[in-house]
């Protein structure tokens, strides 16, 4: 794999909301629903949506009441999710592996599995730095993040997709350290017939996260398995939803 940072085009990328424009929006309010129900947050708290793509759990934390930031490295989804902005909804481009903020909120979230593409476990213990930096004493972080277990058990290895006029053919493998996803775009507004896009998630288990977070002053309270909060299965689970506080 080259070096090159794949996130910063292919989330800036116009096939990038193309192909992912399906997910379901009821799914991620009805997570945030029992999420919120669990934590019961007091109100107006304060909370930073870490890689907040347009902004769609921002906006469901906001109009829950809550005062939200929302920060992503790609400036494309920052200027739509600008669009939505409030006195209580703010977005701004911004690297996570870079300081934002010190002791300021009550909740930082990083949904959707979110994480995991940098290069180095340097580059991500600098993001987890950032959101420990960014939390007042007692404050909260909870990362959705994928069950490397389960995917590697029930991993598809290559399906193609065809939304209008454009074909996404989509190819997936896996090493030791890392899940992949090559995207393989053909459009015919093009005159190139070929657009390629690899994607690179590293397998953090259960056990990873709690080091990382251990060493950044945060220690593991709960984690769940499923976007209803059920029980965690290193086998069963497809997810693995952290919730951690900071000492």
């Amino acid at each position: 794999m080259p070096d090159k940072a794949w996130f910063k085009d292919w989330f800036n990328s116009h096939y990038y909301h193309l192909l992912y424009q399906h997910r379901d929006d009821r799914e991620a309010l009805a997570f945030i629903d029992t999420l919120i129900g669990y934590l019961k947050p007091k109100a107006g708290a304060l909370m930073l949506d870490v890689a907040c793509g347009k902004g769609r759990h921002s906006k469901a934390l906001a109009e829950m009441g809550f005062d939200v930031t929302g920060i992503d490295l790609s400036a494309a989804s920052i200027a739509a999710a600008k669009e939505d902005e409030t006195d209580k909804l703010y977005f701004y481009q911004h690297d996570m592996r870079l300081p934002f903020r010190v002791n300021y909120y009550d909740y930082a979230f990083n949904f959707f599995t979110s994480f995991g593409y940098f290069r180095t476990r340097r580059e991500h213990d600098n993001a987890i730095r950032t959101i420990a930096q960014s939390l007042q004493h007692e404050g909260y972080f909870i990362i959705d993040y994928l069950n490397v277990h389960y995917a590697e058990d029930n991993l598809e290895k290559s399906f193609t997709s065809q939304i209008g006029d454009v074909t996404f053919h989509i190819t997936k493998w896996q090493d030791e350290e890392h899940f992949f996803k090559q995207i393989q775009v053909t459009d015919p507004a093009h005159k190139s017939p070929q657009h390629l896009f690899t994607e690179r998630v590293a397998k953090f288990s259960l056990g990873d996260f709690t080091d990382m977070m251990a060493y950044q002053g945060m220690q593991v309270q709960e984690v769940f398995g499923d976007y209803q909060l059920g029980r965690y299965d290193v086998r069963r689970s497809p997810r693995m939803i952290i919730i951690a506080r900071k000492n």
